[in-house]
């Protein structure tokens, strides 16, 4: 089946797959046990419904919730399943969802349609059965790629002849190899060998081809899109795992040193040493008591308390005793614990999908938090991992600035000479004169169309060079109409500005090339194609002119070209070096151009050379290249070009305000390395003024550790980075990682190549670049797979244990983003699968900022806080039980009515503490983003762990110890105003609960950090029910109507009405709060917190605005990098001089390129004459860039 799943559950699997992932929460199964416990008779005093009704609640609760997430899984798993496609059927063409295509099926495709299945190219409708496509979704790579089908099949033209098609594919297994594909072809009796050449990977996108046909070889989770996709796992956040650690504790259960996550039993497996919890020592304390109590003192009252049945011994009855302590003991950790987390958890969703500061008008894209359980982890990130194509940029390449015979143009000057800035520039510039111009083609430098109008030579011969050295094809749909098919978009970009400035690309043949220079159309021979590939970084072509002139023209990465030219270029190779420099400095990806005029007969011996080296049977390769190496020689320098990788908007900044908040941000991308290298420039994740960027190319394990070694070196003494006796083959805790990176002084980036990180990922290794690439500021991965991606990943959370959040916008991107503690899915150009796989979605890098700063910091805030109150209010609660047993003989009797024991955590205290949960804020969202190191303490895990923990255990038995004393101490000899004696059970149970109340209220009102109106009426409109149920439970009404169940009639008026009742209500909360707040008190003048000091700020420049700091580079004196980056392929050239991507309308078009065009280019004047103005003009313009 092609039907690819991202959903966890069906209606079959539903129930049982829930009820297993929810009874790894500790809580489910410790409160399923209590349910068993409280069904045995002789040891409950509380009815089985208490625990059943609300575990039945929070499991439904929490199920519906799954049920709600996976149903928009499967809503957009079905929107990709059935999308259509054309399947040949019987010999007619039939459209059939993705899903229904099976393995064996011809499908065909059609311009700009997705690939649905990895096929077997059959044929298409260019000439020799090649097709274009883009594998963005696939690797990252937004440049053309070409595929072909072997000749035997590329004349498989018709349906007919397809339909008659009987061969067999015999091929590899599936796997997760993008770049490796080796099978063969049975048919007619004969074999033909298969490679990935032959292959279209589901994922790709046909581009500039009519159609094709395709074999379908891999279908669904077979494809090697889905084989490079990590499996959906349940994903938990660490307060999770340390709320389950702690619910272990105070059950029974203490592991040191685990987190607390996975299944109950795999805990309780654990061979670590255990010790008994606060529940069981309360138990056994309370137990040994009863059964002591019950030996010397009940055994004299067997006569009208005698022992239940069944019980005949002291022993035993203590030994049920202790049961019926763990029941009423509970509500230190209730139930309603995890619906409340449920609860808040959705929503803080909620409020991402309704932030309008998220929302993409443009693409009309919301933030979507498409995960409900992950909200608090967002405060807690500590490594980013990016995709680039799609998330850091745009994909769009605009030429931006060029450097001409030593003068650099692209900056516009004020009336002063000035530099002037974006929002100070004039019009750009009118390209009204070329009636061939690209009307969404933008430049603003008047200059450089000046130079041209006045017939600068050497701009002339700048623009010739773009128009010529290139792989572009073109395309004339309409007369005049020109469309460029380029393999990569840098190339795109320079022939369209050669086009706009009047050098216009026109046609091509495999010998010619037809470029109209300034109206007037020349036709070039084409003697040869010297192509790019990596090792080269350039490319060049050897054109005769019309006047038969023979000339090389070449451009390439600046490091390679500078070396290549002739002494006589000195003083302008110096000028044009320091333009490299600045535009470098700038991000932008730089090109040197340069000629060479050839004179003939040397020409004719080389070409003879290079005929007889491309023919030889071995070494042809090296062959071609020393041949190549020989004519590039001795050049004359022409200028340089500056393409802008147009950035995503906000990126730059947003990077670097996440790295002030201490956030680490590894880029890992399917690209070349130079073009990453350019981004990362671009982005500020690199600057010049970092100590040193290391480049790790090792093709062999020994050259990779080599050279991470020597990183190393270099950015600590030996002895200091690796420490007395450290083995690299021991796991790498975090304390020590953290100390080596302490060591070490200057600031650092690593890059690294897919090849030398295979050798790094393994085991032996990977501990080693770990280290090495966390002691980087920056580090960038180019030319990784898939798979790779999520690899990374997954070593930073084995051996940093700290939270991981990776964010992509392509297929590619989908295994990290399901290995990472938390996936973003950019919503962007390349398809839905990324958005699919993650936790949270939006159109837009920036707005991660906003995502973690203020929702992510605001969620972890506010859990904490929660989880702080909630355990220390219920503590407060239940361990009045445990006082009141040394005065009820342990006999397992509870302190308060039965029914403020049932609604204390669902009606008194649910609404205060949600209210809370859901809107405190300690800081406005705004200082949220300016102050990015207000999020560090999430990072450190200060606001909720064992520490706090404790803390709140110790306030809340501090509470219950005044709260049971306070008033035991007063109605030990207080009276009524009648004079009766106060000290009835009833009346000390109303006002024990009653100042527990009042008190958990206050210190609420304490903790709340941002009062709304929904805390204020949630908080007093809590007590105001308690008191209204009070007075409602104890009145004669409902024990007339219910003699058995209310028995406390008429206790709430006549206890509330004594004022010795209310003084010591207002004792007992003045003794329980008073220290909290002379703590606070003390902590905020002696220690404040950074949080603290911006609320201080806040109140005393109210109504100031706050200065930012403009943040300027520096760049150094005496260094430079190359700007060079080039996203071009290997193989075009000989593509074309071969010709067998040429249409035969092509090879004719070049006949009528070639006439005299005065007379066409009067006409297209004419015919766009009412136009031209407007083409030049922003407002027929609205893209600003050119995108190919």
């Amino acid at each position: 089946s092609n039907c690819i799943k991202t959903s966890k559950y069906n209606i079959v699997t539903f129930l049982p797959v829930n009820l297993f992932e929810q009874f790894q929460e500790v809580a489910n199964t410790y409160f399923l046990f209590l349910l068993i416990l409280q069904l045995i008779p002789q040891i409950s005093s509380l009815s089985w419904f208490t625990t059943i009704v609300p575990l039945v609640l929070v499991l439904t609760i929490t199920a519906v919730k799954d049920a709600t997430d996976d149903y928009f899984r499967h809503k957009s798993d079905n929107q990709v399943n059935n999308r259509q496609s054309q399947v040949l059927i019987g010999g007619v063409l039939r459209q059939e969802q993705w899903m229904n295509v099976r393995v064996g099926d011809i499908i065909k495709l059609e311009n700009n349609q997705f690939v649905a299945a990895d096929l077997l190219l059959l044929c298409s409708s260019e000439p020799h059965g090649l097709c274009y496509i883009e594998t963005a979704e696939l690797d990252g790579e937004t440049n053309m790629k070409v595929r072909q089908a072997i000749p035997v099949t590329s004349e498989l033209g018709d349906t007919s002849k397809l339909a008659r098609f009987d061969g067999e594919v015999i091929c590899e297994p599936p796997n997760n190899k993008l770049d490796k594909f080796g099978g063969t072809l049975y048919w007619k009796e004969n074999k033909y060998p298969l490679s990935n050449q032959n292959m279209l990977l589901r994922g790709c996108v046909l581009r500039n081809t009519e159609w094709c046909f395709g074999l379908v070889i891999f279908a669904g989770p077979d494809t090697k899109l889905m084989q490079n996709s990590g499996r959906t796992k349940f994903k938990r956040t660490s307060i999770d795992r340390l709320m389950n650690t702690l619910v272990l504790w105070v059950w029974g259960t203490w592991i040191p040193g685990s987190p607390g996550s996975g299944p109950v039993w795999a805990l309780m497996a654990s061979p670590c040493p255990q010790i008994f919890g606060f529940l069981v020592c309360m138990g056994v304390i309370l137990a040994i008591g009863n059964a002591i109590w019950e030996h010397e003192v009940g055994v004299c009252f067997q006569i009208y308390l005698p022992w239940d049945e069944g019980v005949h011994s002291a022993f035993f009855s203590g030994f049920l005793s202790f049961w019926s302590y763990i029941i009423i003991l509970n509500t230190v950790v209730p139930i309603s614990l995890y619906v409340s987390v449920e609860v808040i958890r959705l929503g803080h969703s909620y409020f991402i999908n309704w932030d309008k500061k998220m929302y993409c008008a443009k693409r009309r894209t919301p933030a979507e938090a498409r995960t409900t359980t992950l909200n608090e982890e967002l405060g807690q990130v500590e490594y980013i991992f990016s995709d680039k194509t799609g998330t850091l940029t745009q994909n769009i390449m605009v030429f931006s600035k060029c450097s001409v015979n030593g003068h650099s143009y692209g900056d516009v000057q004020d009336v002063l000479g000035h530099k002037a800035e974006l929002g100070e520039r004039p019009e750009p510039v009118d390209f009204s004169f070329n009636p061939l111009a690209d009307p969404r083609f933008q430049f603003w430098d008047p200059s450089l169309l000046e130079a041209v109008k006045l017939g600068d030579p050497h701009v002339h011969e700048f623009f010739r060079l773009l128009s010529l050295c290139h792989t572009v094809m073109s395309e004339e749909k309409s007369e005049g109409e020109l469309y460029y098919k380029a393999q990569s978009p840098d190339e795109g970009a320079l022939v369209t500005a050669a086009r706009n400035f009047g050098f216009v690309f026109r046609s091509r043949t495999p010998k010619t090339i037809t470029v109209h220079e300034l109206g007037r159309a020349i036709t070039y021979q084409l003697l040869a194609i010297l192509d790019f590939n990596n090792i080269r970084k350039r490319m060049s072509v050897i054109v005769r002119s019309p006047e038969g002139k023979i000339r090389l023209y070449c451009k390439g990465a600046d490091t390679i070209l500078l070396e290549r030219l002739h002494p006589v270029n000195q003083d302008l190779t110096n000028v044009t070096t320091d333009h490299l420099n600045e535009y470098a400095g700038e991000g932008l990806r730089t090109l040197v151009l340069a000629y060479k005029d050839l004179e003939e007969s040397y020409y004719e011996d080389w070409s003879e050379r290079l005929h007889r080296a491309g023919s030889a049977p071995e070494a042809r390769e090296d062959r071609l290249a020393r041949l190549y190496d020989e004519v590039e020689h001795d050049m004359m320098l022409l200028g340089a070009t500056a393409i802008e990788d147009k950035l995503q908007q906000g990126v730059p900044e947003t990077i670097a305000i996440l790295t002030l908040a201490n956030i680490k941000i590894w880029v890992l991308t399917g690209d070349k390395q130079e073009t990453a290298v350019n981004i990362g420039y671009s982005c500020k994740m690199l600057t010049d003024d970092m100590t040193e960027v290391f480049v790790v190319t090792g093709h062999t394990v020994l050259e990779v550790r080599e050279e991470l070694r020597k990183a190393r070196e270099k950015m600590m003494d030996a002895s200091r980075s690796m420490g007395n006796g450290f083995s690299y083959q021991e796991k790498l805790s975090s304390s020590k990682l953290t100390s080596v990176l302490e060591a070490i002084a200057g600031e650092y980036a690593l890059v690294i190549n897919g090849h030398s990180l295979a050798h790094a990922l393994e085991a032996d290794m990977e501990v080693e670049f770990l280290e090495t690439a966390c002691a980087c500021k920056a580090v960038i991965c180019c030319r990784v797979t898939p798979l790779q991606k999520a690899q990374v990943v997954e070593l930073v959370k084995k051996y940093k244990k700290a939270v991981t959040l990776a964010i992509g916008d392509g297929a590619n991107d989908v295994s990290m983003i399901k290995t990472a503690h938390i996936g973003v899915g950019i919503s962007g150009q390349e398809g839905i699968q990324a958005v699919l796989a993650s936790d949270y979605s939006f159109s837009q890098f920036k707005f991660l900022q906003r995502l973690l700063l203020v929702h992510g910091r605001w969620s972890y805030l506010r859990m904490c806080k929660f989880l702080c109150y909630f355990f220390y209010k219920n503590f407060a609660f239940t361990m009045v039980h445990f006082w009141f047993g040394f005065f009820c003989g342990f006999s397992a009797q509870t302190v308060y009515d039965q029914y403020f024991i049932t609604l204390y955590n669902i009606v008194y205290t649910s609404l205060p503490v949600l209210a809370m949960g859901v809107f405190d804020q300690d800081v406005p969202e705004q200082r949220s983003m300016e102050y990015p190191k207000l999020y560090e303490p999430g990072q450190l895990n200060l606001l909720f762990n064992k520490r706090e923990f404790f803390i709140c255990i110790a306030q809340g038995i501090y509470t219950s110890v005044l709260m049971f004393f306070i008033p035991y101490g007063v109605f030990a000899d207080a009276t009524r105003d009648d004079g009766a004696q106060l000290a009835d059970y009833q009346s000390f149970a109303v006002t024990v609960a009653t100042s527990l109340v009042i008190v958990v209220s206050v210190q609420i009102g304490l903790d709340t950090g941002f009062w709304t109106a929904i805390n204020h009426f949630f908080i007093w409109g809590s007590l105001a029910a308690y008191f209204a149920i009070l007075f409602a439970m104890h009145s004669d009404g409902l024990f007339q109507m219910f003699p058995n169940q209310f028995r406390f009639v008429g206790n709430a008026q006549n206890t509330l009405a004594q004022p010795t009742v209310w003084l010591t209500i207002a004792l007992t909360t003045v003794v329980c709060i008073m220290p909290v707040v002379a703590f606070r008190f003390l902590k905020l003048d002696l220690k404040p917190e950074l949080s603290d000091t911006v609320r201080y700020t806040q109140l005393v420049r109210k109504k100031q605005k706050t200065q930012h700091r403009c943040m300027r580079r520096v760049g150094r004196v005496g260094s430079r990098r190359s700007g060079y980056a080039f996203s071009h392929q290997e193989g075009f050239g000989e593509l074309i001089m071969s010709g067998k991507n040429m249409r035969l309308s092509s090879l004719a078009l070049s006949s009528f390129a070639a006439r005299p065009s005065a007379g066409w280019i009067e006409t297209l004047r004419k015919k766009k004459g009412s136009d031209s103005s407007a083409a030049g003009s922003p407002s027929a313009a609205p893209d600003k860039t050119l995108k190919v």
